[in-house]
């Protein structure tokens, strides 16, 4: 889990060592919740670049009489939205899920993670973020619709994008599916392995069992709303 950057499959781990389907599950997901970032860590300041993807199925590849189909309005999505932030120096990355990129949820978003007025946010030219620029210390943007992607400075959102492109080749390629309910435990994996990359297997592994400490994780099914 510490060495693999596309992720480990439960199914390899089932077959590795000889485990049922649903014990491999739930021990790659107490590893996850080990992986999450310290409840105490301080806020991100500086050069913060700031992104959103989606993730979820194409609904173009979707069959035509498919229920979720049936009842999305035209022009929307049902993916999952998730926010991303990844610190320019240090390159620690922290994701979110969240309901819709508005600038009323990504605000809040941001100041759970960083400090606004000692913030530079570097970001595209999303709507949602005007309302986000008063609030920190500089915004500087790149408009992707003109083919920028960066700008004076080195100001972009590259650093981000790398990083959605690294986790969706992971979910898509080695997990193939990854539920809402158990998303933001899949992006605490991949925050800890992009945040740690640089340094060494061994290294990553001492700092996720110094997490293990008071995250225990009890097997329960989903109840449905």
């Amino acid at each position: 889990m510490c060495a693999a950057k596309n992720g480990v499959a439960a199914r390899e781990i089932e077959r590795k060592y000889e485990l049922t389907a649903k014990t491999a599950w739930f021990m790659l997901h107490r590893i996850r919740e080990a992986m999450k970032r310290d409840p105490l860590a301080g806020l991100l300041s500086g050069a913060v670049q700031a992104d959103e993807t989606w993730i979820g199925g194409e609904p173009k590849n979707r069959h035509r009489n498919d229920p979720r189909e049936l009842t999305r309005a035209p022009g929307t999505s049902d993916k999952t939205p998730v926010f991303s932030l990844v610190h320019y120096e240090t390159r620690e990355v922290r994701s979110r899920v969240v309901p819709d990129v508005t600038g009323e949820t990504l605000l809040p978003a941001l100041a759970e993670q960083a400090e606004l007025k000692r913030t530079w946010l570097q970001t595209d030219g999303g709507s949602g973020y005007r309302s986000v620029a008063p609030h920190v210390a500089d915004h500087a943007t790149v408009d992707h619709s003109a083919g920028v992607y960066v700008g004076p400075g080195a100001v972009g959102t590259n650093l981000a994008e790398g990083y959605f492109s690294q986790l969706k080749r992971s979910i898509d390629g080695t997990h193939h599916h990854v539920s809402v309910a158990h998303l933001p435990r899949y992006l605490a994996q991949f925050d800890f392995l992009y945040s740690n990359c640089r340094r060494t297997d061994s290294a990553r592994m001492r700092t996720l069992i110094d997490h293990t400490a008071g995250r225990r994780l009890t097997y329960k099914p989903l109840t449905s709303n």
